[in-house]
């Protein structure tokens, strides 16, 4: 069952956020969003873009998993959830949804590269997931959930090709389902996606996708996550 089943509450507040908030506080220049608060996840991209940590984009599947995942990771400091591989500016969580923008669920994942590297990081998004499910993560089907690497050098591009060269090798049952594409853009999601599975974890996708999903990738590579998580 999709986890769009569980949202009609969330939709409905996204629509309320602009009443129940002030006018005065909501962010409006420069994001064209009308229907749903940015302004928290805008304002931490720009603070995170400020510091020295390197950045890396992926999609793969819901944004609420990949993020529970990445924070927990050593050497990551932040994850924020949003949009990225689509055609059209200023994605909501609706418009995204409907797959008509051409956006996945991402994430965009500060790190350390003295910590950890870009190539562990491809490493966990593979053990994280199936990766022979096209469009879409578990119960989560459709072109929004679809999962991409986004490359942003020649070195990232090498990379991520290497990796799915020896999973198709090692495996033999046919093609990685994930794409490969050069960065373009990325969108933040909405105020009340970011760090959903720390605010909501008795959430029922929460509990029965997003925690085994992370429980499972934990138990393959325990050595990469923080002693506390």
């Amino acid at each position: 069952m999709a986890r769009t089943i569980y949202f009609g509450y969330l939709l409905s507040l996204s629509l309320l956020l602009p009443i129940l908030g002030s006018c005065q506080n909501k962010t409006t220049i420069n994001t064209g969003y009308q229907d749903a608060d940015f302004t928290k996840s805008i304002q931490r991209i720009a603070q995170m873009d400020k510091t020295q940590l390197k950045k890396a984009y992926l999609a793969s599947g819901c944004f609420w998993c990949v993020e529970a995942i990445y924070e927990r990771l050593n050497g990551v400091e932040e994850v924020i959830s949003g949009y990225a591989g689509g055609h059209t500016p200023y994605p909501t969580y609706g418009a995204s949804n409907t797959g008509l923008t051409g956006h996945a669920e991402a994430v965009v994942i500060y790190y350390d590269p003295a910590l950890i590297d870009f190539s562990t990081l491809i490493e966990v998004y593979f053990a994280s997931q199936n990766i022979s499910q096209f469009n879409g993560q578990g119960p989560d089907h459709g072109s929004q959930y679809r999962s991409i690497l986004f490359y942003q050098n020649q070195e990232e591009a090498d990379i991520i090709q290497a990796q799915i060269s020896a999973l198709e090798q090692e495996l033999g049952k046919g093609k990685v389902a994930a794409e490969v594409q050069e960065f373009n853009k990325f969108w933040p999601a909405e105020d009340y996606h970011q760090d959903y599975e720390a605010n909501h974890p008795y959430h029922p996708y929460i509990v029965n996708t997003s925690i085994p999903r992370l429980k499972r990738v934990m138990a393959k590579l325990p050595e990469l996550f923080k002693k506390n998580e």
